[in-house]
């Protein structure tokens, strides 16, 4: 290997996210020079299908002209002002369409889906505060919920290999049963589990309302905890719930929003609005780091008055940055112009026949779909397995990253049916020569 090897400069200064370093000696990271539509290339012209979006975020493909002409002219004009004392026609318009299409009321802008969620956090703990209520200062999530890896966020996180080593630093929060569908009893239908799910939550709220200030949830798909998927029914009770014990209802659809579950925001198939929302990944398309957080005018007003100790003071440099809301603001433009909703459920429906073979293999458990999330359980033991997938889809031309026994595709929403038909063949060359 030579010296100034692209992956040997790359181990001795990069620290990779979410990555045991040392593996990488073994096993090097793929060197990606460029990309375009669903495919990722490397520096020899290799390409490789991005069948997981890039860990979720690109929704219309790699270079996609009409997000990369919107940042071209934005930065022509204004690359960045702060947002503290400042404000500019991106923020306002993004901020304007976001609430109009969630049925919220105001907009706070972060860089990534864990600030997203530490945002969400303080601000339903300091509006139960302001309101006189200090007392409300806990926490409830899904067991097997993921809400990102900075502090608060792990504290209702309760995916152990993130969250253990550093549990002393952590709140103390509670978790009730997921509506995971998979863990229904034999001949209990999905809503039927969702409802005995909903159940553990309200014996939780009835015992700890008092000292709660909101649950978190991600609807519909718990996606790093196995892409665990569940019957909209929890979502309903999951709000009727909060409502009658006055607890905040917060929904991370960091991963889910955008149409990955086939709505703009999965709290729309439950028919219900959160009290706050956190969006990212999908956002830019890709293109740049942006989070928001949708905030209902009730928990906005708990900050509105003349003591500057009263507001939400939280911020960073970058807030509301306006090449990275033109960006979203393009997303936006790409799902009213091209229907993309409708025609995401036309490509999923052609995928799901594709994948027939997959469903029906003999190595595969719980094969299952929302929206353009598909996932299946291998009847693997070894805890190696999703290693070997992403070693032998690289060698087979797709990007793949297994979370433990559970394989699943999130691609971005231009793959064509020539693309998904190779992906489903690579899949089944791979479960072939485990």
């Amino acid at each position: 290997m030579p010296v100034d090897s692209l992956d040997q400069r790359s181990r001795q200064v990069v620290w990779h996210p979410c990555t045991q370093m040392r593996q990488l000696e073994d096993f090097p990271p793929l060197e990606v020079a460029r990309a375009a539509g669903v495919w990722l290339y490397d520096r020899q012209g290799k390409r490789y299908l991005d069948s997981i979006s890039s860990w979720w975020v690109n929704l219309f493909g790699h270079a996609n002209p009409r997000i990369g002409a919107a940042l071209c002219e934005q930065f022509a004009t204004l690359d960045h002002v702060m947002l503290a004392g400042c404000t500019h026609e991106p923020v306002v318009e993004l901020s304007e369409r976001l609430c109009r299409l969630s049925g919220l009321d105001h907009a706070f802008y972060a860089s990534d889906g864990a600030s997203a969620t530490e945002i969400a956090l303080k601000m339903s703990f300091h509006a139960w505060r302001n309101l006189g209520r200090p007392e409300k200062a806990g926490f409830i999530s899904l067991r097997q919920g993921y809400h990102g890896e900075t502090i608060g966020a792990l504290a209702v996180t309760d995916v152990a290999i993130f969250r253990d080593v550093y549990q002393p630093m952590l709140q103390q929060t509670r978790q009730v049963m997921s509506p995971d569908w998979r863990l229904a009893e034999d001949g209990e239908t999905p809503e039927a589990y969702a409802l005995r799910a909903a159940a553990d939550l309200e014996s939780c709220l009835q015992q700890h309302h008092a000292t709660t200030a909101a649950l978190i949830v991600e609807p519909l798909v718990q996606c790093a905890g196995g892409m665990a998927m569940y019957h909209p029914v929890w979502l309903a009770r999951a709000r009727a719930l909060c409502d009658q014990y006055g607890v905040h209802l917060i929904a991370d659809e960091i991963a889910v929003g955008f149409g990955r579950t086939g709505t703009l925001f999965a709290v729309e198939q439950a028919d219900i609005r959160p009290d706050l929302m956190c969006l990212s990944k999908g956002i830019t398309g890709g293109s740049l780091p942006l989070s928001a957080v949708l905030a209902s005018d009730s928990i906005y007003q708990a900050f509105y008055a003349d003591d500057v100790r009263l507001g939400f003071l939280h911020s960073h440099s970058y807030t509301g940055n306006p090449l990275a809301c033109r960006a979203a603001l393009a997303v936006l433009d790409i799902f009213d112009s091209e229907d993309v909703l409708a025609g995401n459920r036309e490509r999923a429906e052609r995928f799901d026949r594709l994948c027939q073979p997959l469903r029906e293999h003999p190595l595969v458990r719980h094969f299952r779909r929302t929206g353009m999330i598909w996932a299946f359980d291998l009847a693997i033991g070894d805890r190696r397995v999703s290693r070997d997938i992403y070693r032998l889809g690289l060698e087979r031309g797709v990007l793949l990253r297994p979370i433990g026994q559970t394989v699943y595709f999130m691609p971005p929403y231009v793959i064509t049916d020539a693309d998904m038909q190779f992906l489903v063949q690579t899949t089944l060359a791979i479960l072939a020569a485990l």
